[in-house]
């Protein structure tokens, strides 16, 4: 059996193959507008995503507030840890009375949360921003309560209380702005 001779190879149209190859982008699906209005190069890109459309877009100061959050929290982890009766007197101006076992917990409770607020720092996921800042509101929040329940209970009002309690509801209204903007979703441009 003799083999066939092939046809000589013909040149295709510059027309035509731009056409073969819009058909065929179309088939694949990419080179067209998807729901969001981008357009994708290729069927990976596709697939992955835009790396654009993941990025955090940041408040402006977020990285400084979660720095300033991260050494505050651990500055006072460090002092009621070493020095739990000093911590206690400055802040209700009395000596406290009985053993110092409750100030060292807070200053634990204290040490894990700046490690969550370190984490958050060095952290580019929006989600664990997020659950970090979240994490300081709570902290601020429960800490006012507590601050305020007692000095009721206790009758006193020294000015270092009133001060911490300012400070706590200053800061609890910029972290929840922080993730009240972090948590939007951006505008289309």
């Amino acid at each position: 059996m003799a083999s066939k001779p092939h046809p000589p190879l013909m040149k295709k149209h510059s027309q035509t193959d731009l056409i073969s190859r819009l058909k065929s982008r179309k088939i694949l699906g990419v080179g067209g507008e998807d729901d969001d209005g981008e357009v994708h190069r290729s069927k990976i890109s596709q697939m992955l995503g835009n790396e654009m459309k993941f990025a955090v877009r940041e408040p402006v100061g977020l990285r400084l507030w979660l720095l300033v959050s991260a050494v505050g929290f651990t500055v006072m982890a460090l002092m009621a840890l070493v020095f739990p009766n000093q911590l206690y007197e400055v802040v209700f101006e009395e000596e406290l009375s009985a053993t110092s076992i409750s100030v060292r917990l807070y200053g634990g409770a204290l040490l894990s949360l700046a490690l969550i607020m370190w984490n958050g720092l060095y952290t580019a996921e929006k989600i664990v921003i997020q659950w970090t800042l979240l994490s300081e509101a709570c902290y601020f929040a429960v800490q006012f309560l507590v601050t305020s329940v007692t000095l009721i209970e206790v009758g006193i009002l020294p000015n270092a209380a009133m001060l911490l309690l300012l400070s706590r509801v200053l800061f609890l209204v910029v972290t929840m702005a922080y993730y009240y903007h972090l948590g939007r979703k951006p505008k289309k441009i």
